[in-house]
Parts: C-alpha cells; sequence; structure tokens
C-alpha cells in the first residue's frame, strides 16, 4: 500500500532502499524556503541497522503489512527454539540469538506474537510481564533507607534483576520482559 510522504508514522514498517524499515520517530518540518518534508528516524527490521530520511509530501512509499501469528514455545534445542503454530500445528525454529537476551523468560507453554513478512519471520513480541522464583537474594543490611536500597537478586532463569530489600529467596516476583526489571510480588 503506497502512502505519501508525509502521512509516515512511528510504528509503520517501510520498503525503501530494497529493505524493511520500521519508522522509529518522525517530525514534520516545514522550512521558511522551499517545500515541507517529514525527517524519519527509521530502523532496519534485519539488521538493526539505522537511518535517517527526508520524505516529501508528494513522494510515496510502499507501507508493508506484517502477518503476526500466535505461536507457543515448545522446547530448546542446541541454540534453536521451537515453537508451534497455535492454528496449524506446525513447528517453527528460531534462532536464539533471533529473540536476543529475552529469550531467557521464554517458558515452556508460553505464546509469543511472531511477525512474518512473506512467511519469514522478522520479530518476535513476548509476554510483556512473567513470573519467576528468587533463587538467591542478599540479605537485608540494617540502617540503609529504604526508598533507594533495591539489592540484587538472581532468579530461576540464570537472569539478576535488582529488588526491594523485602524480597527474600524462594518468593516469585513479576518481571517486565522489556526493561528485565522487577514490577511486584506475584499474589
Amino acid at each position: 500500500m503506497k502512502i505519501n510522504g508525509n502521512q509516515i508514522t512511528p510504528g509503520n514498517v517501510l520498503e525503501h532502499k530494497g529493505g524493511l524499515w520500521v519508522a522509529v520517530k518522525t517530525q514534520a518540518v516545514k522550512p521558511g524556503k522551499g517545500g515541507a518534508f517529514n525527517q524519519v528516524e527509521l530502523k532496519n527490521l534485519i539488521d538493526g541497522t539505522k537511518l535517517n530520511e527526508r520524505f516529501r509530501a508528494d513522494e510515496t512509499v510502499e507501507r508493508v503489512r506484517l502477518d503476526q501469528q500466535d505461536f507457543q514455545f515448545l522446547y530448546a534445542q542446541g541454540e534453536q527454539l521451537v515453537f508451534m503454530d497455535t492454528e496449524s500445528y506446525e513447528q517453527l525454529e528460531l534462532a536464539e540469538d533471533f529473540v536476543g537476551e529475552r529469550a531467557a523468560f521464554l517458558q515452556d507453554g508460553m505464546t509469543v506474537t511472531v511477525e512474518l513478512y512473506d512467511g519469514k519471520p522478522i520479530g518476535i513480541t513476548l509476554p510483556q510481564h512473567v513470573t519467576l522464583e528468587v533463587t538467591e537474594a542478599d540479605p537485608v543490611v540494617k540502617g540503609q533507607t529504604a526508598a533507594s536500597s533495591y539489592k540484587p537478586a538472581k532468579l530461576e532463569n540464570g537472569m539478576r534483576v535488582m529488588v526491594p530489600p523485602f524480597v527474600t529467596t524462594g518468593e516469585k516476583i513479576i518481571v517486565d520482559t522489556n526493561e528485565i526489571t522487577y514490577v511486584r510480588r506475584a499474589d
């Protein structure tokens, strides 16, 4: 679907210079002399490189629609992560580095959303929050102010996060998978 250069908004996926790019930031500029344009910061979906481009209002760009499908995480096999399509039951293997450091949050049966372009996976979204058990937490040091005295804790998946002083070993906490931070105690 073709759109004009001044219609590009953050989050749009564009086909530009032979690659797939997502618009990160856009700024409409009206200089005193010459025509208006849209200053767009683009990020390549495949290799992560960034690019700043100017699109004039009369230019057209190809906007790409991505298919989003739910997959269920089955298991890790070496450096490959195996997922199953929840509708067709077909399996999909993704490299661990495709998911990145957030792969540690994957749990058996977890539902993730995979973004596909022409049947090829180009992005993955995990649930925003996961519940994990604290396997190691430093004891509270008396006399520290409670306001800023977060302490390091190790989780069952091996990751480390900073937690408030009242969290102890064996407790379950909720962790944000995007920021990799403590949210709250699990109920």
